[in-house]
């Protein structure tokens, strides 16, 4: 009697997609093994100053819960309504992002996160190896070459498993695919930059500030927001343009830094009492769209999540969207014995809804910092409301369709542009709904807008 040995995956990089996606696949008895170029967070202090939060949805949590770690995952994150709007004058004004809090977004600290997975990973049989940064790569003959930078020793090794990179936006294995047969990358940074700082609790270990919110202060071509955090602190994060008035480019010290705060965001400044600190200790972030032609290798190997799509964070989707290429990548593994008809249908699959996401991602931005306190953008918020609780079904806002439901992007994506213009051109010399032709705005809907799947 014999025995099928189990199938292999060799997985580069140890974060939050690559943990998940060592889950899905171990749980279903692969033998996955695990490289990753920093050491292991669990021993080693957590790289910092650098997308600490992170926004999780439906999408996300339905990840999870198929890997059957939702209920760990959930034990500490912070429930966000909606986003809190802080204006230059005038109170703070709540706007929710959904019809109640069975539709909400969650706060999740990464390295926390990162650690609960890896630790789950680690416990269904996956191998990591830490300190492993990716050289080189010989596809044919099935060689790779680490570095340990801790001491630029070289560690080769022989795999007989397909490679899966899941080692973000400057991905290693991504680069090493791309000397051997081009993928048509092309990255477009914005003119804007991050850098975070950090709102402190109360001495008691309470919030400062409204917690079960994701804070925000629009300023036009730039914005401010503070995501909580399950210990009482805020993580703040800064967009601001690369050049121009004011810009990264002459707020550069900790003294500059406090005077703009001071000026643009006056009642961030008496929360933030290390603002000088952190500003001076931690470098701006880039913000750009990674964009490729192709995502696999026939089937050696296949790009997944920042390695495949980094994206701007304006809609909090880029975890969600990485966790959501775990799932189909494993299906499509589960349902082709061939890797490269698995990569292959995982790619044709994803790559049409990663692209829509990025857009909206993109747009998002826009709306966050320039249309929130706007009154015509109100107005198409309250009119949007109102056409979904008339025709829940077909009249989906946008925000619910990528957060709340599984409705793929690309799907969400065209019925939002339809919607768009049906809100601008219902409202247009309107200041109120007072005298909304509901009927004809029935006609729209319904030639328009098919029923939805999933929603209610």
């Amino acid at each position: 009697m014999t025995t099928t040995a189990p199938r292999g995956l060799t997985i580069i990089g140890a974060g939050l997609a690559g943990s998940l996606l060592a889950i899905l696949l171990a749980r279903q008895g692969w033998r996955i093994t695990v490289y990753e170029r920093r050491g292991d967070p669990r021993i080693a202090d957590y790289e910092s100053g650098r997308s600490i939060n992170l926004a999780l949805a439906e999408r996300g949590r339905n990840a999870l819960r198929q890997a059957g770690v939702e209920e760990a995952v959930m034990a500490k994150a912070v429930m966000m309504r909606g986003r809190m709007v802080h204006p230059r004058h005038g109170t703070p004004e709540l706007q929710r992002y959904g019809r109640d809090d069975s539709e909400v977004i969650w706060s999740v600290h990464r390295a926390e996160l990162n650690v609960t997975l890896l630790q789950l990973a680690e416990a269904a049989g996956a191998r990591f190896h830490f300190h492993r940064r990716l050289h080189t790569v010989d596809f044919d003959a099935g060689y790779a070459r680490f570095i340990d930078d801790r001491d630029d020793s070289p560690h080769d090794t022989h795999f007989d498993t397909p490679l899966v990179g899941a080692d973000g936006a400057g991905s290693a294995l991504r680069a090493a695919m791309n000397r051997k047969s081009p993928l048509g990358e092309r990255t477009e940074f914005l003119d804007h930059s991050y850098k975070e700082l950090e709102i402190p609790p109360h001495a008691d270990g309470r919030f400062q500030i409204e917690a079960n919110a994701l804070h925000i202060w629009p300023r036009g071509r730039y914005m401010c927001i503070a995501l909580p955090n399950d210990e009482g602190t805020f993580t703040v994060t800064l967009f601001l343009p690369n050049d121009g008035e004011p810009s990264f480019a002459n707020v550069r010290s900790g003294a500059e830094a406090q005077a703009l705060f001071e000026r643009e965001f006056a009642d961030a400044v008496p929360l933030i009492p290390d603002l000088r600190r952190d500003w001076e200790q931690h470098p701006p972030g880039l913000l750009g769209t990674l964009y490729l032609d192709r995502w696999h290798q026939g089937g050696k190997a296949v790009l997944i999540g920042d390695a495949a799509h980094a994206m701007v964070p304006f809609h909090g989707q880029g975890m969600n969207c990485a966790f959501e290429d775990c799932v189909f990548l494993a299906d499509a593994l589960a349902a082709n014995a061939d890797p490269a008809q698995a990569f292959a249908l995982f790619e044709r699959e994803r790559k049409p809804n990663a692209a829509a996401i990025q857009q909206m991602a993109l747009d998002n931005y826009i709306e966050m910092r320039d249309q929130v306190a706007d009154p015509a953008f109100l107005l198409q918020r309250e009119l949007e409301q109102a056409l979904q609780a008339r025709w829940p079904t077909r009249f989906v806002p946008h925000y619910t369709m990528v957060t709340f439901l599984h409705t793929p992007y690309a799907v969400a994506l065209e019925r939002t542009r339809i919607q768009q213009r049906i809100l601008a051109e219902a409202t247009a010399g309107h200041t109120t709904l007072a005298r909304m032709d509901w009927a004809a705005l029935e006609r729209i809907v319904h030639a328009q807008l098919p029923v939805l799947a999933g929603a209610h």
